[in-house]
């Protein structure tokens, strides 16, 4: 959107909607206002309201499961996402990185903010067709994308909520994991109780995971293990929940990215340590809601253990990525000749129509998500 119709009204834009008697959102990110989708079941909005989506993350610890966070770039895999989270009877969280976010915003003008905006609110509409608990998570932020990614974030959802309304995303990622820890927490201090005044979870990696996600590089090497002397530097930091609810990233040998088994040594047991290690200092039996970052190419008994020692969310994207693009891979090869206009021919329509194939590529992201939630034991879980 071009600086200078940042601000434009409904009536200036030609479209009127059902808040035109709202005035205009000030400052640069403004998207014009649209009426909260209705309450669709048991009383609960489509996008899970602060309330739920806390009551999400207790059942998964409570229960020792977690839910299945799928990066989406686009609003089909978007809806795969959902589709999945729907078939599998689980709720679940759908999030955006800093480079899904700029591809949102389209390439003619990249602006991480309008592309984050525009998803949230065409997921707050859609959401209400399928009949799952969805949280809206924004995924790595390094400190140099802070100004413009979570922070702007931030201030829209406290713009909503100082309104009376609910946030736009429940959940923000700060990605401190390549600062040294001190400047890391020191960050997380900050952005945490702004995010709490807008009934946003904060999420924060404290050391690194290796590989590469978004253009932040990790090596795999022996610093990829929080210890407990790191999780109690964040507790003493961020508290245990009374400045504001966190998710914490710990490291246990995660990798971002795409890796055969036995490339990279996972040690999930060790969140048993770091949960012992602060609990037994504050008296607080299993303190954090852990995230596992890297989930990709986990064996079985990897993501029990980690399940087991408190993850309440696994980020999933390299594997729903290719099962995204493997449907159409295939019907690119059994259909060159109708797709393509060989030798002067016309092709067939039918077949390079995008929404033949993207409804395979919808299918085939949709049940991979359903195979996450299978192993990450979400499914069935929704809230009724």
């Amino acid at each position: 959107m071009p600086p200078d119709r940042a601000d434009a009204s409904p009536a200036e834009s030609g479209k009127m909607g059902a808040d035109d008697d709202v005035a205009p959102r000030s400052g640069p990110w403004h998207i014009a206002e649209i009426a909260e989708p209705q309450i669709t079941r048991s009383g609960q909005m489509p996008i899970a309201t602060p309330e739920v989506y806390n009551e999400m993350l207790d059942r998964a610890k409570a229960g020792k499961f977690a839910y299945p966070a799928i990066n989406v770039t686009s609003s089909q895999t978007l809806h795969a996402a959902l589709r999945g989270f729907a078939e599998a009877e689980s709720d679940g969280i759908v999030q955006i990185s800093t480079g899904g976010a700029e591809f949102l915003g389209g390439q003619h003008n990249k602006d991480m903010v309008t592309g984050a905006v525009a998803l949230a609110e065409f997921a707050h509409i859609v959401a209400a067709k399928y009949d799952v608990n969805i949280a809206l998570h924004t995924d790595h932020c390094p400190k140099d994308k802070l100004d413009t990614y979570v922070r702007p974030l931030v201030a829209i959802s406290a713009e909503r909520v100082a309104a009376g309304r609910n946030p736009l995303f429940q959940s923000h990622m700060w990605d401190g994991s390549a600062e040294n820890l001190a400047d890391n927490l020191a960050i997380a201090q900050e952005l945490l109780p702004q995010a709490a005044a807008a009934k946003i979870i904060l999420e924060v990696e404290i050391t690194p995971t290796g590989g590469e996600e978004d253009g932040v590089t990790h090596e795999i090497n022996d610093e990829l293990y929080t210890t407990v002397d790191d999780a109690l530097r964040t507790a003493e930091a961020l508290g245990l929940g009374e400045k504001g609810r966190y998710l914490l990233a710990a490291s246990f040998g995660n990798v971002h990215g795409v890796y055969k088994p036995g490339n990279v040594v996972l040690r999930p047991e060790l969140l048993k340590d770091l949960q012992q290690g602060v609990g037994e200092k504050y008296g607080k039996a299993a303190p954090f809601d852990f995230v596992f970052h890297g989930g990709s190419g986990s064996t079985a008994e990897e993501i029990a253990t980690a399940l087991d020692n408190g993850v309440v969310k696994m980020n999933l994207d390299t594997d729903t990525q290719y099962a995204f693009t493997r449907p159409v891979a295939a019907h690119m090869f059994q259909n060159y000749d109708g797709v393509l206009k060989v030798d002067g021919e016309v092709g067939n329509k039918k077949l390079y129509d995008p929404r033949t194939w993207g409804k395979l590529a919808e299918a085939g992201m949709a049940q991979r998500v359903v195979e996450a939630c299978g192993a990450l034991r979400s499914t069935g879980t929704k809230l009724k």
